[in-house]
């Protein structure tokens, strides 16, 4: 029984159409980034203030921080530590699981945003790290639940280079928003449980010896099977006892004064 179709070898219109799928990951995920730094710096050139931008919990006004703040940052270098993380994890998420990322990308912008309204400290929470982690989190997760090749492939890449995620959803740094690391990071595992199967699994490799008959199986083994023990030809001459027992007789003992080598 067949476990998976063959793969079909790649043709013209199959790498034509796995260029396209990467031009529109990398589109995308260069419109995220721009979006932040475009937010950044019109908020710096017109002299705005960027908590105006972000999430006050249990503030009424600080709603509106759930779709703004991921724009707003404190700092360049605020800036600049997301930027590399945003786009290569997007770039990723929208490739291999394009058809998921219409419904985790959003869920996780509002779920970590409605969390760290809800339950974060009294402080003014800005920047898409939040976002971060919960991409990183929904690829990692992915991997370990579709278990094809993509997916293990970019779990294991994303954990190598980012990993240390892991650690940044724990309070360490007052200045950090933990809350938005940690429900980023939940909200990215939820929307991978949610919708692992949403994108087709690529077909498995096949290799000839799983399409071999097993009749043909059969005779490769019959050809390496030994022969039995009593086809064996002996190494030594003399009579053979058809139907009994052959016993080979053994010098006769020499003296034990003889001087042996």
């Amino acid at each position: 029984m067949d476990i998976a179709p063959p793969t079909p070898e790649p043709t013209a219109a199959t790498i034509a159409y796995d260029r396209t799928r990467i031009g529109y990951a990398v589109l995308g995920a260069l419109g995220l980034v721009a979006g932040i730094w475009l937010a950044w710096f019109g908020a710096w050139t017109l002299g705005w203030n960027m908590d105006d931008l972000g999430i006050r919990p249990r503030e009424t006004a600080g709603l509106i921080g759930i779709l703004t703040a991921p724009f707003a940052h404190a700092s360049f270098a605020h800036l600049m530590s997301n930027t590399l993380p945003l786009g290569l994890l997007a770039a990723l998420t929208l490739y291999a699981y394009p058809r998921a990322t219409r419904y985790a990308l959003p869920f996780i912008w509002i779920a970590s945003g409605l969390g760290v309204w809800l339950w974060a400290r009294p402080s003014v929470h800005v920047g898409i790290s939040g976002i971060v982690h919960g991409l990183m989190f929904f690829l990692f997760v992915m991997g370990l639940l579709r278990r094809d090749r993509l997916g293990v492939a970019i779990a294991l890449v994303v954990f190598f280079l980012y990993g240390g995620m892991v650690m940044t959803v724990l309070p360490r740094d007052p200045s950090i928003s933990f809350e938005y690391h940690l429900f980023g990071a939940l909200a990215g595992i939820a929307s991978a449980i949610f919708w692992f199967r949403l994108d087709p699994t690529p077909p498995r490799k096949r290799y000839d010896w799983e399409d071999e008959d097993e009749a043909d199986l059969v005779a490769v083994d019959d050809e390496l099977e030994p022969p039995p023990p009593a086809d064996v030809p002996v190494l030594w001459g003399g009579p053979r006892v058809r139907g009994g027992d052959n016993i080979v007789a053994f010098p006769k003992r020499r003296h034990d004064d003889q001087t042996l080598h």
